[in-house]
């Protein structure tokens, strides 16, 4: 804006001394400075002052002896002097007449019609009358701004753009402002002198009178102004005036900046007041300008981002003026690249538009000082060109090619510098378009190859450039320009829409001239491991290069080895990758050896692989394995059978203690822990229950943590020889087995892991008569415990313990492998863990994980020779079509049936044992008892039974007993069997089981309700046993779940028994009705409905009874059958 040129402003100093008010300075001020804040000093002389302070009088007397020799005061005195009252309802009145009369200038009130022009009208007018003068027409703009609907205009008044009388006009409409602030609000005036020739000095001499109301009236014109401030005449003048407002309050500029970023209004006063802003410490590192572009455009605030970057984009449209905020921008970030080019390096500097050219000698390196400010120009210029959308011009390309291909001194910053310069290459390879700056490249590209290993030691960082350049030439080779894009960003740290066929040429340059493939590979087994890897180790590192010739094969193609630098780096907590040869068990075998014994996390001397390098060989073996099975057609196909990792070393590698300690250090491991869970449920499903994570909640939680710190650090320390001697003198030695039980409840589970073969080997001990329950309780708590750290080798000792006496005189030792075989071994121990409920717990849950390992074992067995056997055969049967899938469905099929085998076998010993020993029976735990217990009085109704003296101690008798516990322990593991496979609990129905069970069973196992299912399947079958079984059943399901479903298969229960009491034969129909008759009385308990169809099957019974005894009699004596059918 353009047309306020030349005039007097008010400077700094000058506003500040009004914002202060210091007197001091006022009086410090020249004459034309201080005519421009006469009205508002004339105001402070001649008003009541609200401080009546004694320095403030002083300070009075000396604005009166600055104005008195003022000559214009006079002319301001007699603009006060007026009635601004009767002054303001005038133009009320008139402001409601232009409403009624639409808003045309016509009958004025403030204003009579005017003789001569409006110039001449306020030089023959009196004080009153120049401020109606100026207030008619202020109205009339403020009005017309109103009604515009936010579109620009620029009033043409005389008034407001005379020379002559410009000061005094401002006189006038500071007073005016001042004295009817109701009437004229400092923000609505400001609005309206926008639209007026000269309207920005207005404002600011109307701001400079009004200093408090400086933020109001820029917030005010930020929220009504333009997204887009270039685009439009108002928006540039807005701008302007915005500007001049903080050129004269230079201390809110940035304050003023925030608003605009705020409101997103204005974009281009944003960098003007940037560019104006004189930090009053210059920053060496980088400028105001970058900072501020930079925070726009790579900020969190996505709306910001947008807005900006449109301004970006509609700044280019236009044609290169030098008023345009945008161009005075980029030439200001260009002259910033050039001053720390070095300078033998600057081929051109720029001077006014024109370019002077320059020789170009050498390539001196980047000033370490100038290092910082380099990289952020560069990521500037990513975002402005990635993001914003920025067409750089010949010179600013230039320029910046100059500054990437630069060298940077050895330093951190130097390798972060070298980073971005070589991303910012990949991502705008248009930067490089003639020859002569291709081969400048590829120049610097060697140059980095060279000394990327000194930078890396040189700057002592631990990523260095060298890896991401190998890295890129990774991908190029395997034609995976989408991972180099993301690598890209990923570095330069914004999100860049890259062209993946501008990447053409860069790949060319990379695969046939830098990095062919087999330098790649012989390049990567040279590389260094990274020492003390981590996750919070930024950069690109060796491992990533590795990880990507390992995914392309590039090994193997070029017959390199890489086994040895992935076990270092294995070694060196690196994250582990297929290598294309195994490490060998004996290398594996290191890593563990000190850190964990025998097996499964026994302590024994100094560690001398970290955790980190345990979890990581680790999880490199399952991995192996996994892939291993994944791979077995293909390897059939190649007629190669890569050898496994034998059972052996399995045994020996303390699987679930390495899960267990990373489960506590899940943020330093990153993915590793939820990755070993994976693999340990897929294939050590027996390792990863359910249980036994709750169970380590009850073992590692608050609770145990919390009694682990009332152990006092001086406590007695009992040695296993201790425990073993307090297990030999049982029962005598109870009470200090049980002192030595509870202290070890108190230790972690690792710090028990040294006890657990005095633990296991002694629980025979505690079959004995007389032992206290407490101890078993306490033992199977420390068991538990160990299960959650060594659970394979405590399985295999705990098994091994509790064989019968007989077994334990042979010496016949279990091992691992073969539990996982048979896991039936389990059940033949000695016949009083039976009736020992802590220790019946602890063999449940032994079952319970083998019978899971043996299904994975023959799943990983089948499918590691299935492949192999079924290539041989295609090999045998020359082409005949069809035998090749035999034997592979055979063999499926076999598995399946050993599994149902396994299961089934398992739940009938376990339901036996819930029987009643002949010892027991007379103790009053018959299935008599039983039923009453859990059925209740209906029960007892059926049975007809009164109940005696001593019923209600026999009731407890029963609940309290070893034999009740064990059954509860059983039902819960069928129950969970059950729910985990469905079939095993129809094959077991279908096998049948004791009636006298049926009462325990139904109620003791949830979800046994599932048999509704194929109770119909079971009554169709031909056994008469199963028919009767199934009916048996029924009846207690009807009662403990009284459903429709039960209901329906009732009434098909009763038809089958209507039918099959037609087609029996005497001898059979008595087997069958005798022990399913007294189910009807369920049936009709559970569903009164069935009363009628229950009492016609009765009758219907009592009918064909009574046929047979007529027959039968009249065989033997006729005189006998007349007298009975009569």
């Amino acid at each position: 804006m353009s047309d306020s040129a030349g005039l007097q402003c008010v400077s700094p100093y000058a506003f500040e001394a009004m914002q202060k008010v210091d007197v001091a300075r006022l009086a410090a001020l020249s004459d034309p400075e201080l005519r421009l804040l006469l009205p508002c000093l004339v105001r402070m002389a001649l008003c009541a002052p609200a401080d009546q302070s004694h320095t403030w009088a002083q300070d009075k007397k000396l604005i009166l002896r600055l104005l008195s020799g003022v000559e214009a005061v006079n002319s301001i005195v007699a603009l006060l002097s007026v009635d601004f009252h009767a002054l303001e309802q005038d133009a009320r009145k008139e402001q409601q007449l232009r409403h009624k009369a639409g808003g045309s200038n016509g009958e004025s009130i403030l204003v009579s019609q005017l003789q001569h022009g409006l110039t001449l009208e306020f030089e023959h007018s009196d004080p009153l009358r120049r401020l109606r003068l100026t207030l008619s027409e202020l109205l009339a703009i403020m009005n017309k701004v109103v009604d515009s609907n936010g579109e620009f205009f620029l009033k043409s008044s005389e008034l407001f753009e005379s020379p002559v009388y410009l000061e005094e006009v401002a006189d006038v409409l500071c007073i005016l402002q001042a004295e009817l602030p109701s009437l004229l609000p400092i923000v609505d005036v400001a609005e309206a002198l926008l639209h007026v020739r000269n309207g920005d000095w207005f404002l600011c001499l109307l701001v400079a009178n009004v200093p408090d109301s400086f933020n109001e009236v820029c917030r005010g014109l930020i929220k009504n102004g333009e997204r887009q401030d270039e685009e439009s005449v108002g928006g540039r003048r807005r701008t302007e005036a915005l500007r001049q407002l903080c050129q004269m309050n230079p201390s809110q500029a940035l304050n003023i900046r925030a608003m605009v970023v705020e409101e997103c209004h204005l974009p281009g006063l944003g960098v003007a007041l940037t560019l104006d802003h004189k930090p009053d410490t210059a920053d060496e590192a980088v400028s105001p300008l970058v900072s501020y572009v930079s925070g726009l455009l790579l900020g969190t605030n996505s709306k910001v981002r947008t807005w900006f970057s449109m301004f970006i984009r509609n700044g280019q449209q236009r044609k290169r003026e030098s008023s345009s905020v945008l161009w005075q921008m980029r030439r200001q970030l260009l002259l910033e690249l050039v001053a720390i080019l070095p300078r033998s390096r600057s081929s051109r500097v720029p001077n006014g538009g024109d370019m002077e050219e320059e020789s170009v000698s050498g390539y001196s390196g980047l000033r370490e000082e100038h290092v910082v400010k380099a990289s952020a120009l560069l990521r500037l210029y990513c975002a402005l060109m990635g993001i914003a959308g920025l067409r750089p011009t010949d010179e600013e390309a230039e320029q910046l090619l100059q500054l990437m291909t630069s060298r940077p001194p050895a330093t951190p910053a130097g390798v972060r510098f070298v980073s971005l310069s070589f991303c910012k290459l990949l991502a705008f390879p248009n930067l490089v378009s003639t020859p002569e700056q291709e081969q400048l490249m590829v120049m610097w590209l060697s140059w980095m190859i060279k000394e990327e290993e000194y930078f890396e030691s040189a700057a002592g960082v631990s990523a260095s450039f060298g890896e991401m350049l190998l890295l890129v030439a990774m991908y190029f080779h395997s034609n995976q320009l989408s991972s180099i894009i993301e690598l890209v960003c990923s570095t330069l740290g914004m999100k860049i829409a890259i062209k993946p066929s501008s990447l053409s040429k860069m790949k060319t340059i990379f695969t046939q001239e830098i990095f062919t493939e087999q330098v790649v590979t012989a390049h990567a087994v040279r590389v260094a491991v990274t020492n003390n890897l981590s996750a919070t180790i930024t950069g690109f590192l060796p491992i990533h290069c590795i990880y990507q010739l390992l995914r392309s094969r590039a090994f193997t193609k070029h017959k390199v080895s890489i086994k040895d630098w992935i076990y270092r780096q294995l070694s060196s907590k690196a994250n582990p990758e297929a290598t294309n040869q195994p490490i060998t068990e004996q290398e594996i075998l290191n890593v563990f050896q000190n850190s964990t014994g025998k097996s499964d996390g026994s302590r024994g001397g100094r560690q001398r692989y970290s955790l980190t390098t345990q979890l990581l060989i680790l999880y490199y073996i399952l991995s192996y394995e996994e892939n291993l099975l994944a791979s077995t057609k293909q390897l059939a196909l190649m007629q190669r059978k890569p050898k496994s990792y034998s059972a052996a070393l399995m045994d020996q590698i303390p699987i679930k203690y390495l899960v267990t300690q990373a489960q506590g250090l899940q943020q330093e491991l990153g993915g590793l822990h939820s990755a070993l869970l994976r693999l340990l449920a897929t294939n050590y499903p027996h390792l990863s229950q359910v249980e036994d994570w709750v169970c380590e909640e009850e073992v590692t939680g608050t609770l145990p943590l919390l009694r682990k710190m009332m152990l006092p650090t001086n406590t007695c320390r009992y040695t296993q020889s201790q425990l073993h001697q307090a297990f030999q003198k049982l029962p005598s030695s109870s009470p200090r087995l049980m002192r030595i039980l509870e202290h070890l409840t108190l230790l972690s589970p690792g710090d028990l892991i040294p006890y657990a073969e005095a633990l296991t080997g002694s629980m025979a001990l505690l079959l004995e008569p007389a032992v206290p329950r407490r101890i078993l309780q306490t033992l199977n708590k420390l068991w538990m415990g160990l299960n959650t750290v060594m659970p394979r080798r405590l399985w295999v000792m705990t098994v091994n313990a509790l064989q019968p006496s007989a077994k334990l005189l042979r010496q016949q030792r279990y091992t691992q492998n073969d539990l996982m075989v048979d896991p039936l071994i389990v059940l033949r121990c000695d016949q009083r863990v039976y009736r020992c409920p802590p220790l019946m717990d602890i063999v449940l849950h032994m079952l319970n994980g083998y019978l899971l390992a043996s299904r994975a074992h023959l799943q990983s067995h089948l499918k590691e020779t299935a492949d192999f056997d079924r290539q041989i055969q295609n090999v045998s049967n020359l082409g005949v079509s069809g035998a090749a899938e035999a034997p592979e469905v055979t063999r499926e099929e076999l598995k399946n049936a050993l599994l149902a085998a396994q299961d089934s076998a398992a739940v009938q010993i376990l339901l036996e044992v819930c029987l009643p020993t002949s010892e027991e029976q007379p103790l009053g735990a018959t299935s008599e008892s039983l039923l009453r217990n859990i059925w209740g009085p209906a029960a007892a109704k059926v049975k007809q039974e009164a109940p005696g003296p001593g019923g209600r101690e026999e009731t407890e008798g029963v609940l309290l007993c070893d034999l009740r516990e064990v059954q509860c322990l059983i039902c819960c593991l069928l129950h969970q069997m059950f729910i985990a496979d469905p079939n095993i609990a129809k094959l077991v129905h279908f096998q049948g089981y004791p009636q006298a069970l049926l009462p325990l069973t139904v109620a003791g196992i949830p979800s046994i309700h599932i048999c509704l299912d194929f109770i119909p399947e079971l009554l169709a079958q031909p056994q008469l046993e199963k028919q009767i079984f199934a009916i048996q059943l029924l009846s207690y399901l009807c009662t403990q779940y009284a459903l429709p479903k039960s209901l329906s298969v009732a009434r098909l229960a009763i038809s089958v028994m209507g039918t099959l009491l037609t087609v029996l034969t005497r001898a059979k129909r008595f087997s069958f009705f005798m022990p399913t008759l007294p189910c009807l009385v369920a049936f009709c308990q559970a569903f009164p409905p069935l009363y009628d169809d229950v009492a016609a099957l009765l009758v219907q019974v009592g009918q064909v009874c009574a046929s047979d005894v007529a027959t039968k009699a009249r065989d033997v004596d006729p005189l006998i059958a007349r007298k009975f059918i009569s």
